[in-house]
């Protein structure tokens, strides 16, 4: 067969190779356009048999749309005149059946003489097809990035230029397609993050290892900045070389504001349970020392009226030594917000005008103190005394951050809130303390208020002021907030209820009535309170609980004060007022706990419907509730 084939010339050769090819349909033209050979790849494509089909002009293989366009006659024009026709488009077999042909048409010369054309046409059905499917998939896809409005979805080149832009991308940047196609994307970032060449280690960090992912701040048009969550995916062809960047952001601005509202929540929730916590433990120990300082307190006030010959200032050494212990409760009581308060009706531009020389004296020389009262302030129901120690609190805060002088403001106004924290809306009493001192860092604002936090050398400072000073704002139905920057000073917003009465409007007028029921559990306090009324005039009756005290009042319904412990076993100081009360209403009630106020509501529900007196109690403050 190899000798066979060598035999032939190479013309023979030649036609022998197009005819068997069958994957191209090979044949020739005359100058006319008939058809004057036809090879079995013409065959297999076109359907018709070479003797169907030599002789016969090749414009019956186009649709009749181009045959009435004259697309054929074009084709053989183009192809003589231009040295080469070239196109796709459809063509019909002879079944009728039509399939997606790519043709070339060549001329074919004798010299100068043109003999005819060789015509090339490949069936590509299924590459057409498949290029359709792929355009379509591209289009719809453009469709679906251009419709994305939360997402900004564009294109870079491989340096970082813009080369396409959605609806997303203009909404959340601002700018139009024309205004940033072809410019740099680094457009975006702020400027310090341009100078720490932050786009170009993107870019960097997306074209060694795939992708890019970050948040950060990102800036629009008009100057305004967004928190972005960005990601940028290096594109490549099939061999692997880079064509550019997919880069998706989305404003999650929103998102990082509620994620920190839900941090400071949290951090509130775990700061009101560790207050919580430290209150409860506090609140026993002073239950505890209180009865104890009760029972010496109690002592030396029944000495001082029966001992003349013993030197005062003994018994006043004793009473200094049993303040102090009381103080020292009251210190622990106070940052949990169970400090035992009087409050009144109050001006507090008065109060300040009152203690502001004691301020004053606690400010150095080279500070330039100003206090500015703003007219008609209205009142607000606070503890004087507690009020009067917070703000020297805060004015002897500021003194400290001025080591070298400078200027402290002590300011009052009324303020309408919105809504402030846990605060209300409406009319507050603000009162500011600023300076001009070193100020705190970010962490430092965020901690002044805990309990044993300090920034002072050791021995300089408890860490319980300002604790002490929120409790204490916060136990009066206020608020305290701080605003501080490092390098330019620290100011401190009291913010109190405002309160309709006026000064003097809560002053008591009873006097004390001439037989007592003292109910107490433990008979040393017992016995004491016992000598301490019959030291006050009173005919004295003792019960050691509750259920002995109502035994007594039946047997003495003439009975005109009720003084009972709180917590007692069985029923409690608290149930024994409420019977007490309603089954004998002429009787008058006062009750004692060395708990603090706010501990015994959460135990006992609400107990502000009676008198109260804190342990260790004195005969000026038991003389005070008795009237």
């Amino acid at each position: 067969m190899t000798n066979q084939i060598h035999n032939l010339s190479y013309e023979q050769r030649q036609q022998l190779l197009i005819s068997s090819i069958r994957d191209y349909a090979i044949y020739l033209l005359d100058p006319d356009g008939k058809v004057s050979s036809w090879n079995a790849g013409a065959e297999r494509f076109k359907g018709y048999q070479a003797d169907e089909i030599v002789g016969r002009h090749f414009s019956r293989f186009h649709t009749p749309e181009d045959q009435a366009s004259g697309v054929p006659a074009r084709a053989l024009l183009t192809a003589r005149t231009e040295g080469k026709f070239e196109c796709e488009g459809w063509r019909v077999r002879k079944d009728g059946s039509r399939f997606w042909a790519s043709v070339v048409i060549d001329p074919v010369f004798d010299g100068a003489e043109l003999i005819g054309f060789a015509k090339i046409t490949r069936d590509i059905t299924e590459q057409k097809a498949a290029r359709d499917a792929l355009h379509a998939s591209e289009q719809h896809f453009r469709l679906l990035v251009q419709g994305v409005v939360d997402y900004a979805i564009y294109m870079l080149s491989p340096g970082g230029e813009v080369s396409n832009w959605n609806a997303g991308a203009e909404r959340i940047k601002g700018y139009q397609a024309a205004e940033v196609v072809g410019s740099h994307f680094s457009r975006f970032y702020t400027e310090p993050d341009r100078k720490s060449g932050l786009p170009a280690l993107a870019l960097a960090t997306a074209e060694r290892v795939g992708k890019y992912e970050s948040e950060g701040w990102r800036v629009r048009k008009d100057g305004s900045r967004f928190w972005a969550h960005v990601v940028v995916d290096a594109i490549r062809d099939d061999s692997g070389t880079l064509l550019g960047f997919a880069k998706i952001t989305r404003d999650v601005t929103e998102q990082r504001l509620a994620a920190q509202s839900l941090d400071q929540t949290r951090a509130a929730l775990f700061q009101s349970q560790k207050m919580e916590a430290i209150g409860q433990l506090t609140g026993g120990i002073a239950h505890d020392f209180n009865n104890l300082l009760s029972v010496v307190a109690s002592g030396l006030e029944i000495i001082k009226t029966r001992s003349a010959g013993i030197d005062s200032r003994v018994l006043d050494s004793m009473n200094r030594a049993i303040e102090r212990g009381a103080s020292l409760t009251q210190q622990l009581l106070a940052f949990a917000r169970q400090q035992p308060l009087a409050p009144a009706i109050h001006n507090i531009n008065k109060l300040v005008e009152g203690f502001e020389s004691v301020l004053r004296r606690a400010v150095d020389s080279s500070i330039d103190f100003h206090v500015a009262l703003a007219g008609g302030l209205p009142n607000a129901c606070i503890d004087e005394a507690r009020f009067e120690t917070a703000i020297l609190n805060l004015v002897v805060n500021a003194r400290d951050a001025m080591p070298d002088g400078g200027r402290l403001l002590l300011e009052t106004r009324t303020v309408m809130l919105d809504g402030h924290g846990t605060l209300a809306p409406g009319k507050y009493i603000e009162v500011s303390v600023a300076d001009t001192g070193m100020g705190m860092s970010p962490d430092v604002t965020a901690r002044v208020f805990e309990p044993f936090f300090t920034t002072k050398p050791v021995g300089k400072g408890t860490g319980l002021g300002l604790a002490q000073v929120h409790g204490f704002i916060v136990q009066s139905g206020g608020d305290i907030a701080v605003e501080s920057t490092p390098g330019k000073g620290t100011t401190l917003r009291i913010l109190l209820p405002v309160s309709g009465e006026q000064e003097g409007e809560r002053a008591a007028d009873s006097s004390a009535r001439e037989k007592v029921l003292v109910v107490e559990d433990e008979e040393d306090l017992a016995q004491l309170a016992a000598t301490l009324f019959e030291s006050l005039g009173y005919d004295v009756l003792v019960a050691n609980n509750a259920k002995d005290a109502l035994a007594i009042l039946e047997r003495n319904v003439d009975v005109d004060v009720v003084f009972s412990d709180v917590m007692m076993p069985q029923m409690s100081g608290i149930e024994l007022a409420r019977i007490v009360r309603r089954e004998y209403p002429d009787a008058r009630i006062l009750l004692a706990s060395g708990y603090p106020m706010p501990a015994l509501r959460q135990q006992q529900g609400d107990i502000d419907e009676f008198a109260f007196v804190s342990k260790p109690y004195r005969l000026p403050e038991l003389l005070k509730r008795l009237r």
